[in-house]
């Protein structure tokens, strides 16, 4: 397994992890760090390994952290659809 993979799994055990602690802002302090560090992990691995192994790192992470997709695609919605009626 490459570094990059290894990196990917280590992040996905630390997600879960973290998940499984309680929090008063019900975990979004700890999303945001998740996604920092995530997103140059994500590069890597599609660097070292190409796009499908990216994808498939991709899907994982946002299987972890799927309420911050969910809500980026309502404000997506929202913007496209305001944009639509202007």
């Amino acid at each position: 397994m490459t570094t990059s993979l290894t990196l990917a799994c280590f992040w996905a055990v630390i997600a879960n992890l973290l998940a499984m602690l309680p929090s008063r802002d019900n975990h979004w302090a700890r999303a945001y760090g998740l996604i920092a560090v995530g997103i140059p992990i994500l590069g890597y691995v599609t660097y070292e390994n190409g796009p499908w192994w990216g994808l498939a790192v991709l899907a994982a992470g946002m299987s972890v952290l799927r309420w911050p997709v969910v809500y980026l695609g309502r404000w997506l919605r929202q913007r496209i659809g305001s944009a639509r009626r202007s």
